[in-house]
């Protein structure tokens, strides 16, 4: 079995501002995701056979979408402020239609849907618990970053990725690219 999804990865220039803003939250509770592997998950697939992972790669070929302008900034938490999960950075682009043709394109595998409304964003830390006497210190960072941007990229490609959980963190690996156009 492969535990795979789809991702918009960020340019390279952008980890060493991934880096930064982390380090904002270093005295804060929060398990922070390692630079290298942030990226935007278009869509987690989940546990698949492994035989069925070219046709997945296949049929994210015939997806249609055009390369497009993305910005991305402003930071974000899941499901809410006081209660945060997940401390997102923000992304502004053709997403939605990228996810939307995706989903279209992927239908036909019957893989779960996702119950919420799409948001792009890339996952900069988890949290398990947030002490009560962080909360104000929290709250006023993501206040503090709320506005903060990293730039604009090109969404001109798309991944298809493999997830291997470890204790030390996920491995993340590129089975296939597809190039939008």
């Amino acid at each position: 079995m492969a535990r795979i999804f789809v991702a918009v990865d960020l340019p390279e220039e952008f980890r060493d501002e991934v880096r930064v803003i982390q380090t904002r939250f270093s005295g804060l509770k929060l398990k922070l995701v390692d630079p290298d592997l942030v990226h935007i998950t278009m869509k987690f697939i989940g546990e698949v056979k492994e035989s069925m992972v070219q046709e997945v790669a296949e049929a994210l070929e015939s997806i249609e979408c055009k390369p497009f302008d993305a910005l991305v900034g402003g930071i974000g938490v899941f499901p809410k402020p006081k209660a945060p999960r997940v401390v997102w950075l923000g992304a502004e682009g053709n997403f939605e239609l990228l996810h939307d043709e995706m989903e279209s394109k992927l239908s036909k595998f019957r893989f779960k849907k996702d119950k919420k409304k799409f948001t792009a964003h890339a996952t900069l830390a988890r949290v398990k618990f947030m002490p009560a006497g962080q909360m104000d210190e929290f709250l006023g960072l993501l206040d503090e970053l709320n506005d903060i941007e990293l730039g604009n990229m090109v969404v001109d490609r798309i991944s298809l990725k493999k997830s291997t959980l470890t204790p030390q963190g996920p491995i993340y690996e590129t089975l296939h690219e597809v190039m939008l156009g």
